[in-house]
């Protein structure tokens, strides 16, 4: 039976892959819509830190899901889904095609399978396993969730703080595995036919060229300046998600004197490596995925001929 889902775009890859530029090409050669799948990019007043589409681009290709929500208040992966979902289908309506683009992977898993009915937040259990962290190192978080819940340790990478606290966030609040709720997940169809496109540098070395420079391109552009404005905000702290995005962490810290202007630059660079790293490592378990070598000759015809081939 013929499947006659209406199409999306999910256009993936690690930070500094140049997904925004394809997708903004993408946007002016086929007018299909630009939903971002951004973590840090939904928060108003985090424009450098998060690479967020200047003015200009924005005119030229508007992205939904930018600056949407204020940095004191979380923005979670099932307020993600909520948000996505009437975009797409508002957009689908129209006759159009939404093109998914940024580098959360988190946000389309969780938006492709559905969330589970996990609990909430919970600052206190937050706060005791930042200090644990603090004391005794991710891997010491890690084996405890290997003991509780090993199927989310298997999937967790032992340098990916903020999933593995909150895996273990769940257990603590729930008394049950985050596994265990994911399993009574009922599994649904997804409303939408997916082309899955991911750009990457074939080249490790060539990304780690890409991250280090825009690092010092956003510090040199303003960064410190706009987290030290949002620092002095009294109802912004360090716990917050928003300020635990990449760079945005190194900043408040530097910003509180615990290390020089020099280390500084290495901590964010080192961070968005990391970052990178994880991003691929997703990327690889993505099913049915497109890669595009962004070190090849032309590569927006490359996405374009995979698109039109496609039929999206």
């Amino acid at each position: 039976m013929a499947d006659t889902r209406p199409w999306a775009i999910f256009l993936m890859g690690p930070t500094a892959a140049g997904k925004t530029d394809t997708a903004i090409a993408l946007h002016e050669r086929l007018g299909h819509q630009l939903i971002s799948v951004d973590s840090a990019m939904v928060y108003r007043g985090m424009d450098i830190g998060s690479a967020k589409p200047s003015a200009d681009e924005l005119a030229r290709a508007p992205h939904r899901l930018i600056d949407i929500r204020d940095p004191a208040t979380p923005y979670s992966a099932a307020d993600f889904r909520g948000d996505a979902l009437a975009e797409m289908r508002q957009i689908s309506a129209a006759g159009q095609v939404p093109l998914l683009v940024g580098g959360t992977m988190l946000y389309y898993k969780h938006l492709m399978e559905g969330v589970a009915n996990l609990p909430s937040a919970d600052a206190s259990i937050r706060q005791d396993l930042e200090a644990r962290w603090q004391k005794e190192g991710l891997a010491a978080l890690h084996r405890t969730l290997s003991e509780v819940d090993p199927r989310s340790a298997q999937r967790i990478h032992p340098n990916d703080p903020q999933r593995l606290m909150r895996a273990l966030e769940v257990y603590y609040a729930s008394g049950r595995s985050m596994s265990a709720l994911w399993a009574e997940q009922q599994p649904e169809t997804f409303p939408w036919r997916v082309l899955s496109i991911a750009l990457l540098p074939a080249e490790r070395s060539v990304l780690h060229q890409r991250i280090a420079r825009r690092f010092e391109m956003m510090l040199q552009e303003g960064l410190i300046d706009e987290v030290a404005a949002l620092k002095q905000r009294s109802d912004l702290h360090g716990d917050l998600p928003a300020m635990k995005s990449v760079g945005y962490r190194q900043v408040w810290e530097y910003l509180e004197g615990r290390y020089d202007d020099e280390t500084l630059v290495e901590r964010g660079i080192i961070a968005t490596r990391q970052l990178a790293k994880r991003q691929i490592t997703w990327l690889r378990r993505w099913p049915s995925l497109h890669w595009i070598d962004t070190l090849q000759p032309n590569v927006l015809d490359k996405v374009l001929k995979i698109v039109r081939e496609s039929g999206a």
